[in-house]
């Protein structure tokens, strides 16, 4: 069942990213780097950030050495810079709920744990 519910929540995160690319807890700097608030997840094996409010979801790529599995199920903000997620015909399926990739340049921890709504 929590299976399911994930499937869902990706899949609506991808229209909503669609509707609103302004939304709370998401900043844009003029030097092309965003900064973003959410929870660290997986799905279908990459590390995944997502927002409760609006509902948005990220692939997140690693760089400068960052260890994603360290941040697995907490709260962060991440700063980096946005980028289309580039799917190959064997998994544009799986990748349709996360259409922006975030390439990290920092990351930290807010909570330790990621709040259920």
């Amino acid at each position: 069942m929590r299976t399911i519910s994930l499937a869902i929540l990706l899949l609506s995160a991808g229209f909503v990213l669609a509707q609103d690319t302004s939304a709370n807890n998401h900043a844009d700097n003029s030097n092309g780097t965003v900064t973003v608030q959410g929870c660290v997840s997986r799905s279908s094996g990459d590390y995944i950030l997502m927002k409760q409010d609006p509902a948005v979801t990220y692939e997140l790529q690693s760089s400068h050495k960052i260890k994603l599995s360290h941040y697995l199920g907490q709260q962060v903000e991440v700063t980096g810079s946005e980028s289309p997620t580039m799917g190959t015909s064997s998994d544009s399926n799986r990748r349709s709920a996360s259409p922006v990739t975030l390439t990290i340049t920092s990351i930290k921890t807010i909570q330790k744990e990621c709040s259920a709504r």
